[in-house]
């Protein structure tokens, strides 16, 4: 799909939420920074919409090229960058936040990419190496943005008409904590930046780059290829969601971040379990069992989230489906399960709301409590299977869908069904909400994905189609799968890409399509 003039509406409602949230960050006043507008169409500049790397440094780079998040001890580590996710939603994030390719034609000023007439991005095939094109007039910017081992790669190559001077640039912000070094040519710029106290010469820029191409084809090449009657479109999004995988997965620890954002590089069990799923279905089994032993050695009853060293990460209490996602997860990658598990009534689930009695905590917990024919008493309803015990009114929930895949329930099966089918009829052209009760009509992927996964193992394989062809909707033009889109227009209105819902996307891929 295209990031075109549909999106203009959504982008304004991005503009006004972020008037109304800005007095949560900075108090509202006229002297607090704005994010600067987004070109017609495009989100806002400063959220990211492309992640690069290998599982070491690890970067999220906007639609206009910035590097707006920078990671330099794996996807869960800490930030070099700061950008917090409560002013990219206030829409008070400063113009010189990250780093921030610019240009200046014929004398004038330095511009960056979000003021260029037209802007464009995608991946490098087969790779984590992002492009982004900018036109300014008759001179054309393309930006290419790598990460390998510990580096950060950033070449700025120009087209001008003959006689037209156009000078590239690189704005660094003050604060941010990487080094980088800049060499700057008549139509080219090179940077290389990197986290350590040394610095390093600015031609290592090429080096990263061949190694980042390099490094990823061989990687993707090791991956298990679906069935030979797969889709082009379906092979794509599948050499997409691995490599989204590996940039999101520390190659030493195994900790996979859900997001490269402030607020997302943490380890969230059912996430990073969901990871370890699909590198194990895809033939990447020592991914899977470093995925696998990272959260074998986490203490679950601690935390909601942990950063990319184990430690618990305060602020949200343990949720109920944590110990089922481990344990899934260690079976995928063929170790023993937990010992123990956590209990799951009374707490929080993946809406990561109140506590209470959840269907997504109680399927998690399918083994050996509770049992399925209680199960199906407390949280059965007309259409199918509801998200709290005992309360019809709390509405259909998509994650009925786990008791399918991967807690599989056969006793399930038919209220899974109806449920589903009943979600999925009422979806949008981008997805489904997380269930009926959901408070907000945008789409979120890792549930449109987890349905499609579990509607094609039931043999409903007609509209587990419908909702990947409402997957690839939802997608940036690079391929990358938003947290949420927008419901009318498909713009993302969070993080991107997230984890969780490419490790979906390539479980459904390959249930509709077994090698």
């Amino acid at each position: 799909m295209h990031w075109g003039v549909a999106w203009t509406r959504a982008a304004l409602a991005l503009v006004v939420a972020g008037a109304v949230a800005l007095a949560l960050v900075s108090g509202g006043s006229g002297a607090d920074p704005r994010t600067p507008a987004a070109l017609p169409g495009l989100p806002p500049p400063f959220l990211g919409t492309a992640v690069v790397g290998n599982g070491a440094l690890t970067a999220a780079i906007d639609a206009y090229g910035d590097v707006v998040d920078l990671r330099a001890s794996g996807p869960a580590g800490a930030a070099l960058i700061d950008n917090p996710a409560d002013r990219q939603a206030a829409g008070s994030v400063a113009a010189d936040t990250g780093i921030v390719p610019r240009v200046s034609v014929e004398g004038g000023p330095a511009l960056p990419l979000w003021r260029a007439d037209s802007v464009a991005q995608h991946y490098r095939r087969g790779t984590n190496v992002v492009r982004t094109v900018a036109r300014f007039g008759r001179v054309t910017v393309a930006v290419t943005s790598a990460a390998a081992g510990g580096r950060l790669a950033q070449i700025v190559d120009l087209d001008a008409p003959a006689g037209v001077r156009v000078v590239p640039g690189l704005a660094v912000d003050k604060e941010a904590r990487p080094h980088c070094d800049q060499e700057s040519g008549p139509q080219q710029l090179v940077s290389i930046c990197h986290a350590g106290a040394s610095r390093s010469e600015v031609g290592a820029a090429q080096g990263t780059l061949r190694a980042a191409v390099a490094g990823d084809r061989r990687w993707l090449a090791r991956a298990r290829p679906l069935g030979p009657r797969a889709p082009t479109w379906a092979r794509r999004m599948y050499g997409r969601s691995l490599l989204t995988l590996r940039a999101l997965t520390d190659r030493h620890s195994g900790a996979v971040a859900a997001g490269a954002r402030d607020g997302w590089a943490y380890v969230w069990p059912r996430d990073a379990g969901t990871a370890a799923l699909a590198f194990a279905a895809a033939g990447y089994r020592p991914e899977a069992l470093r995925v696998a032993r990272f959260l074998l050695g986490l203490d679950l009853g601690a935390a909601a989230r942990f950063d990319g060293s184990g430690a618990p990460v305060q602020g949200r209490e343990a949720q109920g489906d944590a110990s089922g996602w481990v344990a899934v997860a260690a079976r995928a990658a063929g170790l023993p399960s937990p010992s123990a598990a956590l209990p799951w009534r009374n707490r929080s689930d993946y809406h990561e709301g109140d506590p209470g009695e959840y269907l997504a905590n109680a399927i998690a917990a399918s083994s050996p409590q509770p049992a399925v024919g209680g199960m199906a008493e407390a949280f059965g309803a007309p259409g199918g299977l509801v998200r709290r015990a005992g309360d019809p009114g709390s509405g259909l929930d998509s994650a009925a869908a786990w008791a399918v895949r991967p807690f599989a329930m056969p006793a399930l099966f038919p209220a899974v069904r109806r449920t589903l089918l009943r979600l999925a009829s009422n979806r949008t052209r981008f997805g489904v909400t997380p269930g009926a009760g959901w408070p907000g009509a945008d789409p979120w992927t890792a549930p449109t994905a987890w349905t499609a996964w579990s509607l094609a193992a039931l043999g409903e394989r007609s509209a587990a189609l419908g909702l990947l062809a409402d997957l690839r909707r939802a997608s940036t033009p690079a391929g990358a799968l938003p947290e949420r889109v927008d419901a009318h227009a498909g713009i993302p209105r969070s993080t991107t890409p997230l984890a969780w819902s490419h490790a979906f996307a390539i479980l459904a891929l390959r249930e509709l399509w077994p090698a």
